[in-house]
């Protein structure tokens, strides 16, 4: 496929008046490819790592990849996601081998989010002519679902940023012993002011151990991180950046003031 085409996936078990609602809200082309995802792939990709009951009986969470230009990195956008956070789906689409598309979840009603992972990989593989491993695809979900669950102690975005920052450091300088691996793991947690459970190390070495004996790209996902960082850093930098930078700066000025104004009274 080629920049700016799309593919779309769509759940097995969504009725035709929600099918046709989530294409329109995705804005898809009347050519583009769709594919279906079924509740027993959901169950084959995550049934190994969250109880059945979270995963369900349906598939009804859909998305919507459009190809970008070489090096342009990952952006996902959700709507009715209220588990997986769009920096978690980042990070595992990173570790399955996903680079330079916008994507876009959703659902018709508000869903954890996780079942979309599932979605996005397949319909990469067809965009792409690209098989991705199976264990590759196993370790994506089960690092999804871990910066999930993490995030239910530490914040969802402590979460995705620490897996970030530990892929990022394993892709410059990738830990021989499992010591070397929790040193690293310690380190970035304290760099970010995160404070782990002893469990939490554990589960994170973990996941890593699994990551480091796959056929992953390290460099690439060193790569597709920085990418990451680098959108935000820019549109900080940015026109738009700055404004919103300005006009978060005037909406805090005119409440010290109405505070101030409140207690002269």
């Amino acid at each position: 496929m080629a920049e700016g085409d799309m593919i779309i996936t769509l759940g097995e078990n969504l009725t035709e008046e929600q099918k046709n609602m989530l294409l329109s809200e995705m804005n898809a082309p009347e050519n583009a490819q769709i594919i279906t995802v079924s509740n027993e792939e959901e169950h084959k990709y995550l049934g190994n790592y969250i109880a059945k009951p979270r995963i369900g009986t349906r598939a009804i969470s859909s998305s919507a990849i459009t190809i970008g230009a070489p090096g342009s990195g990952l952006e996902v956008e959700t709507k009715n996601i209220d588990w997986v956070t769009d920096e978690m789906y980042i990070n595992a689409l990173i570790t399955a081998g996903v680079k330079d598309a916008k994507i876009y979840i959703t659902a018709p009603i508000t869903v954890s989010g996780t079942a979309a992972l599932t979605g996005l990989i397949k319909a990469y593989e067809v965009s792409t002519d690209q098989i991705i491993p199976e264990d590759v695809k196993q370790a994506a979900n089960e690092e999804m679902v871990e910066t999930a669950e993490l995030g239910e102690s530490i914040g969802n975005e402590n979460a995705a940023a620490l897996i970030a920052k530990i892929k990022e450091e394993i892709a410059q300088n990738a830990p021989k012993t499992d010591a070397d691996l929790r040193a690293l793991i310690e380190q970035a947690a304290n760099e970010l002011g995160i404070t782990l459970t002893e469990q939490e190390i554990l589960s994170l070495i973990d996941l890593f151990n699994k990551l480091k004996d796959l056929n992953i790209d390290w460099s690439q996902v060193g790569e597709q991180i920085n990418i990451a960082k680098d959108k935000i850093t820019k549109f900080l930098e940015s026109e738009e950046g700055q404004g919103f930078l300005e006009s978060l700066k005037q909406f805090f000025a005119s409440l010290i003031d109405a505070i101030k104004a409140f207690f002269s009274k």
